[in-house]
């Protein structure tokens, strides 16, 4: 399968280091911000809830976010083109063979979840799909804005700039936590699977050289979530 760069020739890709990374982080989740604002005030309801345009802009606004902020730091220190900024994110080319650990990874966060679920709590997340209207916003937004832009900031921007100065367990276990943690506004008991999810799928970046299998992974995830959420 062909991704946007070639096949690297050694893992990690990123040259902006660990600080950077969690900087990063930081500002995407700004950005996100900022770029919300209009949608906040033209979106809100008197209740203090938005209306669906406004739901929709808020979250388009957040995958902007993680997706800008990311390439702006991924082009930082001689980046001369829009693929080498890609490729340094981890956009780049995998072998088929490699899907094997999508599979690996899919049997290892079902395992987690089915022991936290039977053995610590039934994990919960608010339902933010209803408030992005027709089904097929809901899955353009959920099941595919947010996978590629997480998967661009998280692992890309954030475990590939750890990656530089720390091993491969640490990097990826500070990431997980900073990914799980930020979805904590959406439901606490979700947050270890998150991290548990979010480990996965730093290890299968560096595993398969390439972030898309992550998407992919995630896209599916988000799918499924959605579609019992909409039954």
């Amino acid at each position: 399968m062909e991704g946007v760069g070639p096949r690297p020739k050694s893992f990690p890709y990123a040259n902006w280091g660990p600080a950077a990374a969690v900087l990063g982080v930081i500002l995407a989740l700004g950005a996100g911000i900022l770029l919300s604002i209009p949608g906040v005030i033209l979106g809100h309801r008197s209740g203090g809830d938005l209306t669906t345009f406004g739901n929709v802009w808020v979250q388009a606004a957040t995958a902007i976010g993680f997706l800008l902020v990311p390439m702006a730091i991924a082009s930082w220190r001689g980046a001369t083109s829009l693929g080498e900024v890609l490729a340094r994110l981890g956009l780049r080319s995998f072998r088929p063979s490699e899907l094997k650990w999508v599979a690996v990874a899919i049997v290892a966060y079902l395992a987690f979840s089915a022991f936290y679920a039977q053995l610590i709590v039934e994990p919960h997340q608010k339902d933010i799909a209803e408030g992005f209207g027709p089904v097929p916003v809901q899955v353009l937004l959920i099941v595919i804005a947010a996978p590629i832009s997480e998967e661009v900031c998280f692992r890309g921007m954030l475990f590939g700039g750890l990656r530089e100065k720390l091993p491969m367990l640490a990097a990826a276990l500070i990431s997980a936590l900073i990914f799980g943690g930020l979805h904590a506004t959406t439901g606490v008991t979700a947050v270890p699977p998150l991290i548990f999810f979010g480990f996965l799928l730093a290890l299968l970046y560096e595993r398969t050289g390439s972030i898309l299998p992550g998407i992919l992974l995630h896209m599916m995830n988000n799918a499924l979530a959605l579609a019992l959420l909409t039954k």
